[in-house]
């Protein structure tokens, strides 16, 4: 069967996100037709008007319904869609002009039911735009282990960059009400149903992400409550990296304690890590600025990911609490 892809995108107050992102479908080098399904998920600032701005130029649909949570919104994307193969991206991301045809040419050689890309920082972010990018992607960081060459054969996409067969939508039911975590989730009960994830090396998106460190704290935060939930659905997932972020915690506070009281020699350890990432974000993103900023978010990153991480994990794996009433912030009904 020829595979005819449909683009699903939720959106909840982003318009200006989805004028961006719809302007990189512009100029796509992929030549066939393509769908666009755009899903306002209760939003009250419409996205409806920019998404008529270029009903001429793409295949565009656009439906609106009541705030139901990301993984619901994209899930009555695909049952909309005329598409046989769904790819998912996030408001707030960019498209290459390669993308498409980058998934195409892969599927068509190395077909699977499901798969996922990387996310990249685009030229025109922000400093901060690019420190975060840089802390969630990196290997000097936990930020890669999802989004590397090493991950091809045991890969769990991520719902920014994500594409699935109708025929492993219909047979999964799709995404559930949790988030964050409805992606790997997903990716979890896909493989469970006998189909196969990978991952697309040169299939990236440009991620825009939080863009304060507030929201980037709470985004962390959040995804370390969810993963001890993952983990009890899903055992066969747990890794011990998850753990990583909480013993960076632990390590960090030993470090500066005994430092402090018993000798300056003992802070060597973290300092050196410390100026490595600094050292290899600046050459990355030849800046000093952006390598100072990436340290800041390594902290927020890890201790908002770590903390929240032992807490879930007291809660739903050690004292056994029912998930949706330990945390109800997590699901949608």
């Amino acid at each position: 069967m020829e595979r005819s892809y449909s683009f699903i995108i939720p959106v909840y107050n982003r318009p200006q996100e989805i004028k961006e992102l719809l302007e990189s479908f512009l100029v796509l080098s992929y030549t066939r037709p393509f769908e666009i399904v755009i899903v306002e998920d209760g939003s009250s600032e419409s996205a409806e008007g920019i998404v008529k701005e270029f009903s001429e130029k793409l295949c565009i649909s656009y439906f609106y319904k009541e705030n139901s949570g990301p993984g619901d919104s994209r899930n009555y994307g695909m049952r909309k869609a005329t598409g046989n193969y769904f790819v998912i991206l996030d408001s707030d991301c960019l498209v290459p002009p390669h993308y498409l045809e980058t998934v195409d040419y892969f599927l068509e050689n190395s077909y699977v039911d499901c798969y996922g890309g990387a996310d990249a920082a685009h030229i025109n972010f922000t400093p901060l735009q690019k420190a975060i990018n840089y802390t969630m992607t990196s290997f000097l960081t936990t930020g890669g282990i999802r989004g590397s060459k090493k991950s091809i054969t045991t890969f769990e996409p991520r719902s920014f960059n994500m594409g699935l067969s109708k025929k492993a939508f219909v047979s999964t039911g799709g995404f559930a009400k949790i988030h964050p975590g409805e992606d790997p989730d997903l990716s979890q009960r896909i493989v469970k149903s006998g189909f196969k994830t990978v991952f697309i090396p040169d299939a990236y998106v440009f991620h825009k992400r939080r863009i304060s460190w507030s929201k980037f704290h709470t985004q962390v935060k959040k995804f370390g409550m969810v993963r001890p939930i993952l983990n009890k659905w899903h055992p066969n997932a747990a890794k011990i990296t998850f753990w990583f972020p909480t013993l960076f915690v632990l390590f960090s506070i030993v470090s500066i304690v005994c430092g402090v009281f018993i000798s300056p020699i003992l802070l060597m350890p973290l300092l050196g890590y410390l100026g490595v990432l600094f050292i290899d974000a600046s050459a990355r993103n030849k800046s000093v600025y952006i390598g100072c900023l990436v340290i800041w978010a390594v902290f927020i990153q890890f201790f908002g990911y770590g903390l929240a991480f032992l807490k879930s994990t007291f809660y739903i794996s050690w004292v056994g609490r029912d998930p949706e009433i330990q945390f109800p912030n997590l699901f949608f009904k």
